[in-house]
């Protein structure tokens, strides 16, 4: 983006998330906020999700489905990386001025790291994340451990679409 017109810039940031924004309905996230070029949507929030685990990686996976085969107008291929943790976090809006919700929590860090330390065009999780999915039909496998800000060396791992493995 350094090279380009800023008013181009958020004219493509426009159209993805809007994409992204009918796919947070279909899968039943909340959009939380977007800072910069980067989407932040939860599960479970504001109201329980019955399946938040599921839903995510769902998101996920088709959120890299839309972005495989992204070009600009200018055509340039843009590359993307998805960042999930699962966990307890508090969502609200603080402050007198400029409201704005907002989530809080570890696992918001962590999410953060999968994506800045994610690889590009990958889905990045935590070991938590993928031991929670081990009891529906989407695999992760491993990438192995990383040094992450904060959290020291933590095992990650990249999620898989299983149906397009099979193909």
């Amino acid at each position: 983006s350094k090279d380009t017109d800023p008013v181009k810039v958020v004219a493509v940031l426009n159209e993805i998330f809007t994409r992204f924004d009918s796919l947070t309905k279909e899968y039943g996230l909340e959009k939380i906020k977007t800072i910069g070029d980067c989407y932040m949507a939860a599960a479970g929030l504001p109201e329980p999700h019955p399946h938040p685990i599921l839903s995510t990686a769902e998101f996920a996976l088709k959120a890299q489905k839309l972005m495989q085969d992204y070009t600009t107008s200018d055509g340039y291929k843009l590359h993307f990386r998805i960042g999930i943790d699962a966990g307890p976090v508090v969502a609200g809006v603080i402050g007198e001025r400029k409201f704005s919700y907002d989530l809080w929590g570890d696992a918001v860090n962590t999410a953060s790291r999968m994506e800045s330390t994610g690889i590009a065009n990958e889905i990045q999780v935590t070991e938590n994340f993928a031991k929670s999915l081990s009891e529906h039909s989407i695999s992760c496998i491993e990438r192995g451990e990383i040094e992450v800000k904060g959290k020291g060396v933590i095992k990650t791992y990249l999620l898989k679409d299983n149906q397009n493995q099979n193909r």
